[in-house]
Parts: C-alpha cells; sequence; structure tokens
C-alpha cells in the first residue's frame, strides 16, 4: 500500500497481468480481475437500440386536476380556465333576482299605456301591437346588458355575477321612460300637468 503523504498521482496499485483469449484483438494487454474480454482496443461500446440523436424527446402529460389550457374546453382569451357553468335551475335563480325592478317598471308602463290606450277611443289592435314591440324591446335590451356583463365583468375583469340586478334596473328605467312618453301622448294628463305647473 501507498503511504499516506504520497500525493494522489503517485498512489497505484500494482494489477497483475491478465491475459484475454488468444488470437482476440487486445490480447496482449493487461486487464484488471474480472473485466477480461469486456474490452478491445479501437471498438467503443455505444448503447446500441436506442432514439436516434435528433428525434424529438416528449414526457407524457400527468394529469393533475387542472389540465392544460388548450385541453380544458372553452376558456377565456387570455389563458385562464373558465369556471364551470352552474346547472339550469341556479342561473335561472340568478336571472330572477332583481325581477322586482322589471316588474315595476313593466307595471308602471302597462298603467300608462293603458291610459293613453284608453283616452285614444279607437280600435285596440294599433295600441296593444305597440305594447307589445315595447315590451319586446325591454327584453331585448335585458339581454344585451347580461351579454355585455357577461362580456365586461366576468370575461375581462373575472368577476362571478351572482344575479341580474343592473340587468333589471336598466331594462326599469327603459320602461319607465316609455310610460312617460305614453303619458305625454294623452291630452288630458299634459292639460292637468300644464295647470298643476301654473301653480309653482
Amino acid at each position: 500500500m501507498a503511504d499516506r503523504h504520497t500525493p494522489w498521482a503517485e498512489r497505484t496499485v500494482e494489477v497483475p497481468p491478465q491475459r484475454t483469449a488468444s488470437g482476440a484483438p487486445g490480447a496482449d494487454q493487461p486487464t484488471a480481475p474480472g473485466v477480461a474480454g469486456l474490452f478491445r482496443r479501437g471498438v467503443a461500446q455505444v448503447g446500441r437500440g436506442g432514439p436516434p440523436p435528433t428525434a424529438e424527446f416528449t414526457a407524457p402529460h400527468e394529469p393533475t386536476g387542472t389540465g392544460w389550457p388548450s385541453e380544458a374546453g372553452p376558456g377565456w382569451s387570455d389563458g385562464r380556465i373558465r369556471p364551470p357553468r352552474p346547472p339550469l335551475s341556479q342561473q335561472l335563480a340568478q336571472l330572477r333576482r332583481g325581477g322586482e325592478w322589471s316588474a315595476l317598471g313593466g307595471l308602471f308602463a302597462f298603467v300608462c299605456w293603458g291610459v293613453w290606450a284608453i283616452s285614444a277611443r279607437g280600435n285596440l289592435a294599433s295600441p296593444v301591437l305597440t305594447f307589445v314591440l315595447t315590451m319586446l324591446v325591454g327584453a331585448g335590451l335585458f339581454a344585451l346588458c347580461r351579454v355585455i356583463g357577461r362580456v365586461v365583468l366576468e370575461r375581462q375583469l373575472g368577476r362571478v355575477r351572482y344575479g341580474a340586478r343592473v340587468s333589471h334596473m336598466v331594462t326599469a328605467a327603459y320602461l319607465i321612460v316609455v310610460g312617460f312618453a305614453y303619458l305625454r301622448q294623452t291630452e288630458w294628463v299634459v292639460s292637468v300637468w300644464n295647470w298643476f305647473a301654473g301653480w309653482f
């Protein structure tokens, strides 16, 4: 054994020479015990059967519960995953929240329309058609407010809507304005208003 104070490069262990089978390349070279015949001069052992060096290595996807954005179904434009849609009964319950505003506006518009239609003293087909179109426009306005809220609040700001109060308020404001428009077309209501305003 070499001395402990000798530098490591000087510490060598003598290995007795062993010979491989006669006639094989490198038969006259000494080898370490137990590795005789495994190596030949000038031939390197390289792994065989593996993928070529230019092959693309990919790892399989392991599901973690969140998934990749592209595999998660439809998502938002900025790559966030869209939250799951609530069931239909819950969506209808959300639409009913704040419905008292639309009901109040619709009732006011109906009363004002009735005053205007009775004062016209004619065929009611045209006033009924006018009222139906007014209600259809109000429903369209409500749907438009819901779509705008979905795009702005949910997709852009990432907030969750729990009701439809703002949409119902906008629809009620429209119906109240329409109700006042009906009253302005009624002569006796305009004359009463002018008489009352003359006191002030």
